[in-house]
């Protein structure tokens, strides 16, 4: 799963390395990003066709729920069955996204009591772009509508599997245009995309515990302690 990941850079770098269009909205750092926040989601505009750097809230609300509280355990979609489960399907076909992220965070077991995390990150500090999807959810009471996210998650890549047993699926930029809709394919062709991504294109190194808690939120939670 992915469950907590930093997304940190600024509205600016984020359009310049995506390639949005459109107003930018305003961003909080976010180096403890945990579900229910509102986080940056690039995605294609329904209506222009171009892509927008937009805030959503992590966790899918399926359009057709009544009850928001589904978002809590819709934070994840795993890439093996996105395509067929009910509350994903959907926006599979049409409503994808890419999640911009600095680095993701997984916990190692150590023994019954001691989880160690770990920062995972772009070798070449590049931001990464995991593949997500989007949907529209109007509450029953007052109207209002809420745009949600969630990340798809698959099998690990090598540097991973050590630590945890599934990893986001990063997307490399060569895909995003597909992703996004802004290129034709097929159910099966997107289904390729949600592959590990290469291992020896990416680093990971332990952090400290305080990274546990979401009420922490500041730059010293990624600091590196020793090669891992």
């Amino acid at each position: 799963m992915c469950g907590r990941f930093q997304a940190s850079s600024s509205p600016a770098e984020l359009a310049r390395w995506f390639k949005t269009t459109g107003p930018l909205p305003h961003l909080q750092q976010r180096y403890n990003a945990a579900p229910t926040q509102d986080l940056p989601v690039v995605l294609r505009d329904p209506e222009s066709g171009e892509r927008r750097l937009e805030v959503l809230r992590w966790g899918l609300i399926p359009f057709w729920v009544k009850d928001g509280k589904v978002g809590y355990t819709t934070t994840n979609a795993m890439a093996e069955t996105v395509a067929t489960t009910r509350a994903f399907r959907d926006a599979f076909e049409s409503r994808r996204c890419l999640v911009p992220a600095d680095g993701f965070y997984e916990w190692k077991k150590l023994d019954a009591k001691i989880k160690q995390p770990y920062r995972f990150v772009m070798a070449d500090g590049s931001p990464m772009a995991f593949a997500g999807l989007w949907e529209y959810w109007s509450k029953p009471v007052g109207g209002e509508t809420l745009k949600t996210f969630t990340i798809i998650t698959g099998e690990p890549n090598a540097l991973c599997a050590p630590i945890h047993n599934r990893m986001p699926v990063i997307l490399d930029a060569a895909d995003w245009q597909i992703w996004l809709g802004e290129a034709p394919a097929s159910s099966d062709e997107l289904q390729a995309l949600l592959r590990p991504f290469p291992a020896e294109l990416m680093e990971a190194h332990l952090i400290g515990p305080r990274i546990g808690s979401v009420k922490n939120n500041d730059a010293a939670l990624i600091e590196r302690l020793n090669s891992a």
